[in-house]
């Protein structure tokens, strides 16, 4: 288990080269990519969201595209189209950018509703569909979208069934003092993205991914991930709470963080460290709420507090 967990450090430790003191965001960006989920990162420009996807794809050696979603953009341009060609007789299919490994939808609330649904198939099913016939999606495949939470003017918001399609939402955030000033030391001569290497391959990632669905999770631990999710339901400030796939995200999450934190078994904390990535942007606040400037994380850490965190009990020695 050791030596499965050093791959999932390994690429931590490289992409940290690049994005400075955010260690805990970019472990959460690889707990989703050991549970096969999609990141949606919601923070102001210039803090490193497209760095953090580019260093991640070169970490693991895997095809990297990048989708500017804008107004304009049709769903075409992302899915692929078919063009007819003249000496065969036949239409060919021409991938669009979203047919790669990692994929980073750049601010993607920009886009028109109908554009942004093309990623649906994509993510859920991690197939797209041209003209009927149905193509695969490479993998590994993880599309991270960016959006800037400030700036609402010529946005489209993301409807409810794809805010849920994505495993963690995640923010960077701005550095501190001697942060910014080792990012500055840093990029004096060259970019440190340019001199970074692939630290995995793809049998490393499987058997990150197999481990992890191994991590024991004692019943307590399923019933608090329920009872946090069940709350999210009965909350008076929520008018629309966490679906099953929340339950099962949490279930997800937690056992990728264990296995990072060299255990193989669910600890509360596991659960409380990710519950707000994972639950809040799944939550629909009621509107009342929302005039009080009431969020999903506000609504989940009020729930961390209000649920009991249930005690341990040592595995193998149930009843005894």
């Amino acid at each position: 288990m050791q030596n499965v967990r050093d791959a999932g450090l390994r690429v931590i430790d490289n992409v940290e080269k690049v994005i400075v003191g955010k260690r805990t965001t970019i472990e959460q960006a690889i707990v989703a990519l050991i549970c096969q989920g999609h990141v949606l990162i919601e923070d102001v420009p210039g803090v490193g969201k497209t760095m953090l996807a580019k260093s991640l794809s070169k970490s693991i050696g895997c095809s990297f595209k990048r989708i500017q979603f804008t107004p304009d953009l049709l769903p075409s341009d992302v899915t692929g189209v078919s063009i007819y060609n003249q000496k065969s007789g036949d239409f060919e299919f021409r991938p669009g950018p979203v047919i790669a490994q990692i994929v980073l939808a750049d601010e993607i609330n920009r886009a028109t509703p109908k554009t942004q649904s093309a990623l649906l198939e994509c993510m859920e099913e991690r197939q797209v569909t041209v003209d009927g016939i149905t193509h695969t999606m490479p993998y590994p495949f993880m599309v991270l979208a960016t959006q800037n939470p400030i700036e609402y003017e010529g946005t489209f918001p993301l409807p409810e069934a794809q805010l849920d399609r994505f495993l963690i939402r995640i923010n960077l955030g701005y550095p501190d003092a001697h942060q910014e000033i080792t990012i500055m030391e840093r990029q004096q001569l060259i970019h440190p993205i340019e001199q970074l290497g692939q630290v995995v391959d793809t049998n490393d990632l499987l058997r990150l991914q197999a481990a992890a669905k191994g991590v024991y999770l004692d019943d307590l631990i399923k019933q608090y991930i329920v009872s946090l999710v069940s709350a999210t339901r009965t909350h008076s400030n929520v008018y629309l709470g966490a679906s099953p796939r929340g339950s099962l995200s949490l279930f997800r999450t937690s056992q990728a963080r264990a296995l990072l934190q060299d255990r193989d078994y669910v600890l509360p904390d596991d659960v409380k460290a990710l519950a707000e990535s994972v639950l809040a942007h799944r939550l629909i606040v009621a509107p009342a709420a929302r005039m009080r400037e009431v969020t999903g994380r506000t609504v989940v850490n009020e729930i961390l507090n209000a649920v009991p965190v249930p005690g341990a009990r040592p595995r193998g020695r149930v009843g005894a």
